[in-house]
């Protein structure tokens, strides 16, 4: 899940110079957020982390981690993910804009077919987290003491879900003893928008009992106008004719549809009786309102009319709710020998969203363009509900030894609905093909699904220091989950108009899945201090992610010669797949502490990956299970400091993920004029297969970041900071090797500017984003040979519309201020 501003969209790729300072570094151990000792190694210009349970600098743990300052996060702009990890190679983000599921790469491991599920594709390759509790949403990145990419697979100590890594934000706690407070406002304006947009916020950190019992919050409300406009949404929904552009009254243009409303919030109450327990209860939410997607339908060359670079062909506004919410209980007790820690988190999210459907009912050819007046849109709805659990002990007593061990539970539960319709086509069917009776409500799909997950897991490291410089840790996790799943589909317009059934039934035959599994991960890893600044290391690590089912019913056996959604018994569910990780790196600082050199190079084989598929039988986007592929590269990140306020950093990363066998009927695909795929000779559509050596979609071979800082008195009391940065990228495939109905999104690269001016208590900066108006494309929806004419009942043409890049956001103007009291 996702949300972002579309304007710091861009803005990731920028002004931090000191985030890449911490970035591409290791991984830390230690129990969550001493603040102080992160204070402390930020004078170093290293962050201090706690991924690997325990709190140790950054550059001090033998594996690849990143880890972005709060405090750096705030000077930059980037208040999301998607911001966040431009800075940070060997991470990428499928952009899909604030709407859509946008999904997040570590080291290539994405097999997806972009556009494949009309979002994000399947995701979950990589597990989040908000401190010690997983975590269902992209939260805005608003009061947090840092955020930590743990990159590669993490199975042994964060379990399902993180086969391609973990990311953590890390909250600031509350300070027991101090008050504070600070408020936030950030004022831009968006090229091709028609508003001013506003991001605002407030912190309150409040002693309660001092030294014993303090609260804090925040909350922030974000409001971007958007910039995308839709100009031939239809009038009214089954009267309007959306395919007769000379006549304006059949539409009603939608300006900037891509606007979004965010209310980001968190309250917490920290207390700590005595001295050796802390306990944390709090209480997370981000409510999400989009109106529309981040879509460019530009250059369709098959339509009687041009689009403009940010405007979009769809024909209905196409809003999205999305509300999480997390409680959590964190408690630590120090046991002498060994910290306890307890993390309990109840999450719920709850989304409802709309989308124009016409193209997907149009390209299965079942005669729904004869309507000269068709449109469709869905009515989508689900809520998630999940509970976990974890227990932990690490070990505080000295010596050569150090161990961890573990244990964690997870209940999970998804439900919901897809609700298609057809506003007019009942009447068309009724008067042109023999149709009996009306169907009022126009519902011509709809699907439920429902699922439940438990999943438990036992986990436990051991470090050996050999000697004072070198050290080997071994790791396993023992994980035993169990999947139910049953779904149901009905097509009651088809059932209501020419079966004659009541004009209100809904038959849904359910049917049910589920599977288990259990099994060991493991990691072995070797580090040695070659002097107190350089370090090596090697690591061993696994990853794994739980099968699930796809939520369409199972097709009746033998299948009835009429208009059917439904899936086939090997497209009913998709099954586990796994990672495997070899990985050498170097953390390195030298020039008295003024140069920061970290490098990592890997090999990672997948076994059986999830990847986006179609069913056969009314083309419903589904997972399945491919063969072998692997990701191999290499990531690399600078940070200068030449002389004092000058900052130069930089992050490289080449990635080449590809299969390594052929993954069988992989790639849906069909051939012009039409959307049907040829036969495969058995009477049934034919597939691509996937072929060794191709190349993955969904993620670019190179990613460059590249920033600089100058920060200078301006007076004794005003220091002044000017910034640059850019980000810039290789093309990005869509479908693997290229194959089928495929697209290359093209490499792009931005640039930022900023210059701030502060004191101990404000900031204002005024920033640049995209300075030079680049129309860049972070991610696709369907492929080109879909933008095709048809015909209408009367002749007349009808025009698809499927393709479309999803893009960034152009030049963005805007001034931040900050001020900081108390504390």
């Amino acid at each position: 899940m996702t949300t972002a501003s579309t304007r710091h969209t861009l803005r990731a790729a920028l002004l931090g110079s000191t985030m890449i300072a911490a970035a591409l570094a290791t991984p830390a151990m230690a129990q969550d957020g001493d603040a102080a000792a992160a204070t402390e190694a930020n004078a170093d210009n290293v962050i201090v982390v706690t991924a690997t349970r325990r709190e140790e600098s950054v550059q001090d743990v033998p594996f690849n981690i990143s880890a972005v300052s709060g405090d750096d996060l705030a000077e930059a702009g980037a208040f999301n993910l998607r911001e966040a990890s431009r800075l940070v190679p060997g991470v990428f983000f499928v952009d899909n804009g604030a709407r859509n599921n946008s999904l997040v790469v570590f080291r290539g491991l994405s097999a997806d077919p972009l556009g494949s599920n009309d979002g994000g594709g399947n995701g979950g390759t990589v597990g989040t987290y908000l401190g010690e509790v997983p975590l269902l949403v992209d939260l805005r990145l608003k009061d947090v003491q840092r955020v930590e990419f743990l990159i590669g697979p993490q199975g042994t100590l964060y379990g399902s879900g993180t086969l391609g890594g973990a990311i953590r934000y890390i909250p600031n706690k509350a300070d027991l003893d101090e008050f504070s407070a600070s408020v936030r406002a950030d004022l831009y304006t968006i090229k091709e928008s028609d508003g001013i947009s506003h991001d605002t916020g407030v912190t309150l950190n409040l002693p309660i009992l001092p030294g014993v019992l303090a609260f804090r919050g925040s909350v922030d409300y974000l409001d971007d106008k958007g910039f995308i406009d839709y100009p031939y949404a239809v009038r009214t929904v089954g009267v309007s004719n959306p395919d007769d552009f000379g006549d304006p009254d059949n539409f009603n243009p939608l300006e900037d549809v891509n606007d979004e409303q965010t209310l980001t919030a968190r309250a917490a109450l920290r207390a700590q009786p005595t001295d050796w327990l802390d306990v944390e209860l709090a209480y997370t939410l981000q409510d999400q309102e989009t109106g529309g997607r981040q879509l460019s339908n530009r250059g369709i060359d098959t339509l009687p009319v041009d689009l403009g670079k940010y405007e979009s062909a769809m024909r209905v506004p196409e809003p999205n709710d999305r509300k999480t919410q997390l409680f959590s209980i964190e408690a630590t007790a120090d046991l002498g020998f060994a910290q306890l820690t307890s993390a309990t988190g109840w999450a719920t999210e709850d989304e409802t969203g709309q989308r124009d459907q016409t193209d997907l009912l149009i390209s299965l050819e079942y005669s729904y363009e004869a309507f000269p007046n068709f449109t469709s849109f869905t009515l989508e709805d689900s809520d998630v509900r999940a509970f976990t659990q974890e227990l932990r002990l690490v070990s505080s007593h000295g010596g050569p030894l150090s161990w961890i061990v573990g244990g964690f539970y997870q209940n999970f539960r998804f439900d919901g609905f897809s609700k298609e319709f057809t506003p007019g086509f009942d009447q068309f069917a009724v008067d042109e093909f023999g149709g009996v009776q009306l169907r009022p409500d126009s519902l011509e799909y709809f699907s439920v699904d429902e699922q439940k997950l438990e999943e438990l897991g036992f986990y436990g490291e051991l470090t050996f220091d050999i000697t004072d410089r070198w050290s080997v840790t071994g790791g396993v996790r023992y994980y035993d989950y169990d999947f139910r799943a049953r779904s149901a589909v009905d097509i009651p317009l088809f059932r209501t108009v020419f079966d004659g059934d009541a004009p209100d039934s809904i038959v849904l035959d359910f049917q049910e899945v589920g599977q288990k599994d259990d099994g060991f991960l493991f990691k072995v890893n070797t580090s040695y201090d070659i002097t107190d600044d350089v370090l090596v290391y090697a690591t061993y690590s696994e990853g794994f992610r739980t099968g699930s089912a796809n939520g369409v019913a199972l097709c009746p056996n033998p299948l009835p010669n009429t208009q059917i959604v439904c899936a086939l018994p090997n497209e009913f569910q998709y099954f586990p797949d796994t990672t495997n990780n070899y990985e050498l790196g170097f953390k390195s600082q030298f020039a008295d502490n003024t140069v920061t050199l970290n490098g990592a190079v890997y090999y990672i084989k997948w076994n059986g990956p999830q990847v986006a598929s179609a069913t056969v039988n009314g083309s419903q986007p589904i997972t399945i299970n491919g063969a072998a592929a692997e990701s191999k590269g290499f990531e690399l990140a600078l940070n200068w400091r030449p002389v004092p306020g000058l900052e130069i950093g930089g992050s490289y990363a080449y990635t080449d993920p590809q299969f390594t066998e052929d993954a069988i009927d992989l790639i849906a695909y069909f051939v012009p004029p039409g959307f049907s795929a040829p036969d495969d000779g058995n009477g049934n559509e034919d597939r691509l297969d996937g072929l060794a050596g191709d190349r993955l979609p969904g993620s670019p071979k190179s990613k460059l970041s590249l920033n600089a800082s100058y920060e200078t008195p301006l007076n004794d009391s005003v220091d002044l900071r000017f910034g640059w940065g850019m980000t810039a990228q290789s093309n990005v495939l869509r479908t693997a090797g290229n194959r089928g109905n495929g697209y290359v999104i093209p490499g792009f690269a931005i640039h930022n500017f900023s210059i701030a001016a502060k004191t101990d208590a404000w900031t204002a900066t005024f920033y640049v984003d995209n300075a030079f108006n680049k129309f860049a494309v972070g991610g696709v929806r369907g492929n080109p040979d879909s933008n095709q004419i048809v015909s209408d009942i009367n002749g007349d043409p009808v025009y698809a519309r499927t393709f479309g890049e999803f893009v960034l956001a152009p030049r963005t103007v805007g001034i931040r201020l900050t001020y900081d009291f108390g504390g």
